[in-house]
Parts: structure tokens; C-alpha cells; sequence
């Protein structure tokens, strides 16, 4: 009976490390996704602080128009005002040139504001710049170390596999379902040690004579509590 013993704890093992293992494969896609995100959000941010210089640098063009279609009307309005001979309509241009000139000077004070905003802007994106492309070199370095994980955790997947077909080939047909049922429905250990007649699987005391048969190792014994199998400490 201590022969079945060891082969369930092997068994046991294997399948610990087999769950294990899938919980890691299964987390890999996820993990996948987190990087990519990263990646996407780290593009997305020097791409918003380029759209904002285009912008900045359209605003700045539309004023340059602007003021450019002032100075035109500016030249126009003094080129009649030497062609008329009317008092009134040469006060009314001089008028009209100084609203364009003081317009014009608005625009020239929109026009310094925006290009120290870009100048500044620069900076930004030359600053997200470099920090998007450390993070794209990090990023494919981990992306690299995933796909290296996993392929490392399929072939010790494969490897636990056939371990733990081989330790359940050895074992009674009958205890074999019932260890399979145990670790379907605990979770964590089919099998746990008796430690000072304590389960190490529920952590309740069992009963002397529950803890006798266990020492003298003759039979398969199962806790009174929690119905794990147990082995002598």
C-alpha cells in the first residue's frame, strides 16, 4: 500500500504542475493584449501631440492669410485714397487702413503665441518621440521573451503529461478515480500528509484510530473531515 502512496503523491505532483502551467499558458493571450495595448497607447499619444502640431501649424498658415489679406486691402484703400479728390471718402479710407493695420497687429500677437506654443509642442514630441520608441524596443523584447515562455511551457506541459500518464498507469483503476475526484473537487491536493493527527488538508484533528491506520500504512485511509487521502508525515 506505501507503493500506491508514493505513486498517487507523484501523480499528485504532476497534475499540480500541469495546472499550474495551464493557468500560465491560459494568462499568455491576456498578457499579449496588455502589451499591445501599451504599445497602441504609447502611438496614440505622440500621435495626438503631432495632430495638435498640424493643427497649431494650420491655425498659424490661416492667420498668415489673414493678415496677408489685410495688407492687400490696406494697399488697395491707399491707392484710391491718392485717386480721390473727396475729403470725406479719404478720412473714410484712412479709417478703414487703420482698423486693417490694428487688425493686422492682432493677428501678428495670435501669430507669436502660436509659434511659441509649437516651439514648445516640439519639445513635447521630441520627448514622447524617444519615449515611444523605448517603449516599442522594450515591448518587442517582451513580446519575444512571451513567445520563448511559451514554448518553454508547452514542452514541459508535454513532458508533465506523459509523466503523469505513465504514474496513473500504475495505479488501481478504482483509487485512480477516486484520487481524479478528490482533485477534481478540492482543488489543490487529493492526498496530504498526517501531521500530530492533524490533516494537513482541512487542518482538523482525526480520530486515534483514524490516525493508527494511517502510521501503519497497510490500507488507503481518508480524512473523517474533509475525505482527502492521507499518508504519515
Amino acid at each position: 500500500m506505501q507503493a500506491e502512496l508514493e505513486l498517487l503523491l507523484v501523480l499528485q505532483d504532476r497534475q499540480q504542475k500541469i495546472k499550474q502551467i495551464q493557468t500560465e499558458i491560459k494568462s499568455l493571450p491576456q498578457q499579449r493584449q496588455n502589451l499591445e495595448a501599451q504599445l497602441a497607447a504609447s502611438a496614440a499619444a505622440l500621435a495626438a501631440l503631432k495632430h495638435k502640431g498640424q493643427h497649431l501649424e494650420m491655425d498659424r498658415k490661416k492667420l498668415e492669410l489673414d493678415a496677408g489679406t489685410r495688407q492687400e486691402s490696406i494697399t488697395r484703400l491707399k491707392t484710391q485714397q491718392y485717386e480721390t479728390r473727396k475729403n470725406d471718402e479719404f478720412r473714410a479710407m484712412g479709417n478703414e487702413i487703420e482698423r486693417y493695420e490694428k487688425e493686422i497687429r492682432a493677428i501678428e500677437d495670435q501669430e507669436l503665441e502660436l509659434m511659441d506654443q509649437a516651439d514648445k509642442l516640439k519639445v513635447e514630441i521630441g520627448a514622447e518621440d524617444k519615449k515611444a520608441s523605448g517603449a516599442r524596443e522594450s515591448i518587442a523584447r517582451q513580446m519575444t521573451d512571451l513567445e520563448e515562455k511559451a514554448k518553454t511551457l508547452e514542452t514541459r506541459l508535454t513532458e508533465l503529461t506523459a509523466e503523469r500518464t505513465e504514474a496513473a498507469g500504475k495505479i488501481d483503476e478504482d483509487l485512480l478515480g477516486r484520487f481524479e475526484r478528490l482533485f477534481a473537487s478540492k482543488g489543490d491536493a487529493a492526498i496530504v500528509s498526517l501531521e500530530h493527527e492533524v490533516c494537513t488538508g482541512c487542518h482538523m484533528k482525526v480520530t486515534p484510530q483514524t490516525a493508527h491506520r494511517v502510521k501503519n500504512g497497510k490500507e488507503i485511509v481518508s480524512c473523517e473531515q474533509c475525505g482527502r487521502i492521507l499518508y504519515a508525515a
